[in-house]
C-alpha cells in the first residue's frame, strides 16, 4: 500500500478498480499507515483497495488498531503465512486482543500483494450475526464500502459483488459450497475463525481440507486457524504441528471473580438485582449479563427496562441491550457510541464471537441451555448444563482494563471445578448429522466414519444418519448419493424437508411446500428462531451444584400457536390468532400465518399485534424466493397455489408423509398419548399445538405427522399434522415398515398393508416401485 501521486491508466476511468488494483498489487506488501502521510500532508494519500484517498475516520481507527494486542504479532503472522510451505498457520490469542478483525484484512493485504492471482479471502464465522457485525466493522476500518471490496455471505442475505475480496461468511454456508459441484471459487485465503467454539461446519472444513480427495482446494491455498490458547494442543496434533502466531496477552489487569456463595434459585432476579447495585454505585463502564437461554434474555431486559427508569441517577439511564440470533441486525447497536451507560444481556453467543471493548462489569450465570440430539430416539434434549473452564475464562476477561473491571459470578467457585469440562463440547457430537453426512457423500466420501475431525461421531450417529438418508431414498445400492440424493444435497433444508419439497412436484403442491419449508426453516434457524422454547432447570442434587446427568426440570412453559413468539397477551390478541390457526393443523397453520403476513403487506405492526415474529417471516419470505429460484434453476416441475381446497390438502399430506414418515405417532388410548412408531417412546403433543388449543375437549387426531420430537418434561411433539394411515403405508418404503420395532401401530400398518395388496394384486410390481421412490424425477 503506497502513497501514489500518478497513474498510468490510458483509456480508463479515473477510479478504475481493477487497474488500479493491478497498479497496486505490483508494490511490495507494505502497509499505507507505515509510510504513508498523515491526514492534511497529501490529499493524495489513497487506499490500494479501491483507488480512493483515505477518510480522516480511517486514520481515528488505525489509532485503535495500533492500541490492539494482536498488532505486536502482525509481521510474524505475515511472515509464516508468506513462507510456511505447508500453507496452513494457527493463531492463538485470548478475547478482545483483535483477531477477528485484524488478521482477514492482513490477509487481504496478502492477497493485493500477490495482485489477486491465487484468489481472494474468505473468513468463516460460527453465527451469520458475527459474520454481518464483523464485515460491518472491518469495512470500516479499511474505509471501504460493504458490498464492494468487503462484504458478507449469510442466510437469505448475500451482500457481496464482483469487486468483493474478503469475504465473511457463515461456516455452514461455506460448507454447502464446498460440498456442490458448483465449485467453491478462487481462494487465496480462507481462515477458519473462533476454532474454539466447535461448530459443525467448523470441524467439517478442517476435516475436509485434509482430505487429500478435495482436490480443487489443493494447490497454493493458505489456510489460517484462528483460536483460543485453550484449544491451541489439539489443533496443533490435528493439522500436524504447524507453525502457530501467538498473540501478546492484553496489558490491562485481569478482574478477580466474586462468587457467590450459593446458586440463587432465581438466576433472572439475581442478575437484574446485581445490575441494578451497579447502576445505583454509578461504577463507569457497560455491563455485560450472561443468561442460559433467550427467554431468560427476554426477561431480564423487560425486567432491566422497568426498574432502571426509577433509579435517581444523576446519569441518563442505562440502555439495555438484548444479544442472541433472534436481535438480527438490531444487534449493531451493541456497538454505538451512546451517553448512556450500556446493559448488554447475552448467552453463549458471546463467550468469543464478540468483542466489546467498552465491558467493564461481568455478571455470569455460569450456565448455557443446549439442544443435544439423540440418534437412538431421533430426539432432541434440551440440556441445561454448566459451561466449560474454557468459556468461564473467556467471559471473566471481558472485563480487563485500566483499572480491571468487576466479574460476579452467580455460583460458588467448586461449580466450575467439580462441574465444567475444560472445552466446549464439539456440536458434532451433539447434533442430527443427516445433512453433514449427505455432504459428505456428495463429496464422495463413501464412508463418512474415515473423514477427519477434531473429535470424530459417535459411530451410531453417523450410522443413523446413513439409515435416515437411505430410507429417504438419497442413496443407491451401492451407498453412494443416488441422482435424488444429488438434487436434495442442493437445497440449504434438512433432507427430510427436502424430499418432502420434492415430492410435492408430483402432488402439485409446490406453492405451498415452498411456503411450508421457508416457514420451518425460518422457524428453526440459528439466525431467526420464531417459536418460544421451554424453561428448565438444571437437576440439583442435596450438595445444592448442578449434577453431570444431564438431567432437567420442566419449570415453565409458555405456550405459544406455531408461528408465534409468545402467549397471547389479551383476549383480543387471542382472538386475532385464533383467526390464522387452520384445522387441518400446524402445518397449514404455518401456511395460513405466512399468507396472511403477505397479504398484510409485510406490516411490522400487524405482526406485532399478534405476537408474530416480524423479522423471522421477512426471512422466510426471502428464503421461500431462494428456494423457488433453486427450482427453476433444476428445472424442476412447478405448480399455481391451491391452498384451502380438499384436494390441495391431500396432496400436502402426500408430500408431508413423503418425507416425514420417519416421524410419525399413533395416539394409543384416545386420550392424547402418542406413541411414536420408530421407537416405544410415548409423547405429548405440545401445549401450543392447534389441536389443544382449538379442539379441546374433543378427541385428538389417531395418527399424526410431527416436525420436531424434544425430551421434556412432558416428551413434546411440535409442529403437527393429523394423516391417514393409509398414506403412511402408500407413500412409505416397505422395508422401512418392516424394520419397525414390534407394537401395535405396526401390526395395524402390516394389516392396512396387506388389505391394500389384496385389493390391487394386479397393480403390486408398479405399487411396490412406488413405496422405494414416491418422488422419480424426469
Amino acid at each position: 500500500m503506497v502513497s501514489v501521486t500518478k497513474y498510468d491508466l490510458t483509456g480508463c476511468s479515473a477510479f478504475c478498480r481493477s487497474c488500479q488494483r493491478a497498479t497496486m498489487a505490483s508494490q511490495p506488501l507494505r502497509l499505507a499507515e507505515e509510510y504513508g502521510p498523515s491526514p492534511g500532508e497529501s490529499e493524495l494519500a489513497v487506499n490500494p483497495f479501491d483507488g480512493l484517498p483515505f477518510s480522516s475516520r480511517y486514520y481515528e481507527l488505525l489509532e485503535q488498531r495500533h492500541a490492539l494486542p494482536i498488532w505486536a504479532a502482525r509481521f510474524a503472522f505475515l511472515e509464516q503465512l508468506e513462507s510456511n510451505p505447508t500453507g496452513v498457520v494457527l493463531v492463538s490469542g485470548e478475547p478482545g486482543s483483535g483477531k477477528s478483525t485484524q488478521i482477514p484484512q492482513w490477509c487481504a493485504e496478502f492477497v493485493l500483494a500477490r495482485g489477486f492471482q491465487k484468489g481472494q479471502v474468505t473468513v468463516t464465522q460460527p453465527y451469520p450475526l458475527a459474520a454481518r457485525s464483523l464485515a460491518l466493522r472491518v469495512a470500516d476500518e479499511m474505509d471501504l464500502t460493504l458490498g464492494h471490496e468487503v462484504g458478507y455471505s449469510i442466510p437469505q442475505e448475500d451482500c457481496t459483488g464482483p469487486n468483493t475480496l474478503l469475504r465473511f461468511c457463515w461456516d455452514r454456508l461455506l460448507l454447502q459450497e464446498v460440498a456442490s459441484t458448483r465449485g467453491t471459487g478462487v481462494w487465496g485465503v480462507l481462515v477458519l475463525d473462533e476454532a474454539q467454539e466447535r461448530s459443525v461446519a467448523s470441524d467439517s472444513l478442517q476435516g475436509l481440507l485434509q482430505d487429500a480427495r478435495l482436490e480443487n482446494l489443493q494447490g497454493d491455498l493458505r489456510v489460517v486457524v484462528v483460536t483460543d490458547p485453550a484449544l491451541e494442543p489439539k489443533l496443533r496434533a490435528f493439522w500436524g504441528n504447524p507453525p502457530i502466531v501467538h498473540i501478546p496477552r492484553e496489558a490491562g489487569e485481569r478482574p478477580s471473580p466474586i462468587y457467590r456463595d450459593t446458586i440463587p434459585p432465581d438466576r433472572v432476579e439475581a442478575a437484574c438485582q446485581a445490575v441494578l447495585e451497579l447502576c445505583r454505585k454509578e461504577a463507569p463502564g457497560d455491563v455485560l449479563v450472561y443468561l442460559p437461554s433467550e427467554e431468560e434474555i427476554s426477561l431480564c431486559c423487560e425486567s432491566l427496562s422497568r426498574e432502571v427508569e426509577s433509579l435517581p441517577l444523576q446519569r441518563l439511564p442505562p440502555r439495555v441491550l438484548p444479544l442472541h440470533p433472534d436481535c438480527g441486525q438490531a444487534v449493531q447497536a451493541v456497538y454505538e457510541d451512546m451517553d448512556a451507560r450500556k446493559v448488554v444481556v447475552t448467552h453463549w453467543l458471546a463467550d468469543f464471537s464478540f468483542s466489546l471493548p467498552s465491558i467493564q462489569h461481568v455478571i455470569d450465570s455460569g450456565l448455557e441451555l443446549r439442544s443435544v440430539y439423540n440418534p437412538r430416539i431421533r430426539g432432541e434434549f434440551q440440556v441445561l448444563r454448566p459451561i466449560s473452564k474454557c468459556q468461564a475464562e473467556a467471559r471473566r476477561l471481558r472485563a480487563r482494563g485500566f483499572p480491571p473491571g468487576s466479574c460476579l459470578c452467580l455460583y460458588p467457585k467448586s461449580f466450575l471445578e467439580l462441574e465444567a469440562p475444560p472445552l466446549p463440547q464439539p456440536r458434532v457430537c451433539e447434533e442430527n448429522l443427516s445433512s453433514l453426512v449427505l455432504l459428505l457423500k456428495r463429496r464422495q466420501i463413501a464412508e463418512p466414519g474415515e473423514c477427519h475431525f477434531l473429535d470424530q461421531p459417535a459411530p451410531e450417529a453417523l450410522m443413523q444418519a446413513l439409515e435416515d438418508l437411505d430410507y429417504l431414498a438419497a442413496l443407491d445400492d451401492d451407498g453412494d448419493l443416488s441422482d435424488l440424493g444429488v438434487i436434495l444435497s442442493e437445497f440449504p433444508l434438512a433432507p427430510e424437508l427436502a424430499k418432502a419439497l420434492l415430492a410435492s412436484c408430483e402432488f402439485d403442491c409446490v406453492d405451498e411446500m415452498l411456503t411450508l419449508a421457508a416457514m420451518l426453516t425460518a422457524m428453526q434457524h440459528d439466525f431467526y428462531p420464531i417459536l418460544t422454547g421451554v424453561w428448565l432447570t438444571y437437576c440439583t442434587p442435596a450438595s445444592g451444584l448442578p449434577c453431570q446427568c444431564n438431567s432437567f426440570q420442566l419449570t415453565s412453559d409458555l405456550p405459544a400457536a406455531p408461528g408465534f413468539t409468545r402467549p397471547p397477551l389479551s383476549a383480543e390478541e387471542a382472538a386475532l390468532r385464533r383467526a390464522l390457526e387452520h384445522t387441518d393443523g400446524d402445518h397449514s397453520s404455518l401456511i395460513q400465518v405466512y399468507e396472511a403476513f403477505i397479504q398484510s403487506g409485510a406490516d411490522e405492526a400487524w405482526c406485532q399485534a399478534r405476537g408474530l415474529n416480524w423479522a423471522a417471516l421477512c426471512q422466510a419470505h426471502k428464503l421461500r424466493g431462494e428456494l423457488l429460484e433453486l427450482m427453476q434453476r433444476i428445472e424442476l416441475p412447478l405448480s399455481l397455489p391451491a391452498f384451502g381446497s380438499e384436494q390441495n390438502r391431500r396432496d400436502l399430506q402426500k408430500a408431508l408423509v413423503s418425507g416425514y414418515f420417519l416421524k410419525v405417532a399413533r395416539d394409543t388410548d384416545g386420550t392424547g398419548n402418542y406413541l411414536l412408531l420408530t421407537h416405544k417412546h410415548v409423547a405429548q403433543l405440545s401445549s401450543y399445538c392447534c389441536y389443544r388449543s382449538r379442539r379441546a375437549p374433543a378427541r385428538p387426531p389417531p395418527w399424526v405427522l410431527y416436525h420436531n420430537f424434544t425430551i421434556s418434561k412432558d416428551n413434546c411433539l411440535s409442529i403437527v399434522s393429523e394423516i391417514e394411515p393409509r398414506m403412511l403405508v402408500e407413500l412409505a418404503p416397505p422395508y422401512f415398515l418392516s424394520n419397525l420395532p414390534p407394537s401395535e401401530s405396526r401390526d395395524l400398518l402390516n394389516q392396512l398393508r396387506e388389505g391394500m395388496a389384496d385389493s390391487s394384486a394386479g397393480s403390486e410390481s408398479s405399487s411396490v416401485q412406488e413405496f422405494r421412490d414416491p418422488c422419480v424425477l424426469q
